[in-house]
């Protein structure tokens, strides 16, 4: 065989290839974009994101105690520190506020309360047999905040801080990741994504469950609707059935060539959904999960993306690492997807 005719094999077997992974591609790419990218005056990954009521009023927290402020919606950012009385540097992984009350959740073991809008904190003191650093906090009403640790321990308190009421009797074991749902149900990831767990009010202790694939989980939450959705390794998307809540439909994999990970999801109305990822990347659907389309233009963004926030179906935010936010604004164009591709309590001071 001449070398002419091998190099034309090695051309077409090569063209083969290319067009079975456009073909193994389910995600369109959309020229779609509104998301804008805000100048946060920090370096550190943002991990949570809570605004004051109707105000433009908010705060951002992350890693090394990071602490931001906004007054105008989001648009800009200024950093607050705060005296701790010490010099280790925490990391603040939660942010909720309930009117002008809010609170901070953080690692290693730290509650921070406010109730004058964040113009001054306090630390919360938490007993040294704490079971885990606090992963989570949500704030429920005047003096009231539901508290969760990075081993499932649930904590209620209806005094400010001063005391606090477990709500489950045993842990689950370190999580990856846990979200609460808006009636106070929690679904837990395990460390090393090998199984889920969920808890409601009312159980004394989390109900285990393996995961229904191959793929190692990455993170799971909850649809104002109630049904469950799950992010495993390698791309992979699934939701629970709206009809058998303890049975979940086919599993989706929108770019199966793809090597980033899907990190949290979040919907704007009852059928769009976004879901951010690692390389700047992130997926729309408009139709309730069936079918994706990938932003092409914040590929971009050189950030892993953390989380994804609604407030409302008009006001909402992506935080990321390396101090990335995006927010979501209104833009007159719709949606269109292009040709499918394959690719990728003492005040604390401030100053």
């Amino acid at each position: 065989m001449s070398a002419i005719t091998k190099s034309w094999q090695k051309l077409f077997a090569l063209v083969l290839v290319g067009l079975l992974c456009i073909g193994c591609s389910r995600v369109s790419a959309t020229t779609y974009n509104p998301w804008k990218v805000v100048s946060v005056p920090t370096e550190e990954n943002l991990l949570d994101i809570s605004l004051v009521g109707n105000s433009g009023h908010g705060f951002l927290v992350g890693s090394n105690s990071t602490l931001m402020e906004t007054k105008d919606g989001g648009e800009s950012w200024q950093p607050i520190a705060l005296e701790l009385g010490d010099e280790q540097q925490y990391r603040f992984n939660s942010v909720s506020f309930s009117g002008s009350e809010g609170w901070v959740a953080g690692e290693p073991s730290l509650i921070l309360h406010t109730t004058d809008e964040g113009r001054s904190w306090s630390r919360i003191p938490l007993s040294e047999k704490l079971p885990g650093n606090p992963l989570s906090v949500v704030a429920l009403g005047p003096n009231k905040a539901e508290m969760a640790t990075n081993v499932g321990a649930i904590y209620q308190t209806a005094d400010g801080g001063k005391n606090w009421k477990a709500q489950v009797e045993q842990s689950v074991g370190v999580v990856r990741n846990l979200k609460r749902s808006d009636d106070g149900k929690y679904v837990a990831v395990s460390a090393k994504g090998n199984f889920y767990s969920t808890w409601e009010p009312g159980l004394t202790s989390w109900v285990g469950h393996n995961r229904n694939s191959s793929r190692r989980l990455e993170n799971m939450g909850f649809a104002d609707n109630g049904r469950l959705w799950m992010l495993a390794r390698g791309g992979q998307i699934q939701f629970s059935d709206p009809e058998k809540p303890d049975e979940w439909l086919e599993a989706q994999n929108p770019e199966r060539s793809a090597s980033w990970g899907l990190l949290d999801l979040a919907y704007r109305t009852p059928e769009e959904i976004w879901i951010g990822g690692g390389g700047g990347s992130m997926l729309l659907s408009t139709d309730g999960g069936n079918t994706w389309q990938r932003d092409t233009l914040l590929e971009k963004v050189p950030a892993n993306f953390y989380k994804v926030v609604f407030f409302s179906p008009d006001e909402g935010f992506v935080v990321g690492d390396h101090g990335v936010l995006l927010k979501y604004q209104q833009v007159a164009a719709t949606p269109e997807a292009e040709t499918p591709k394959s690719e990728t309590s003492e005040k604390l001071p401030t100053s």
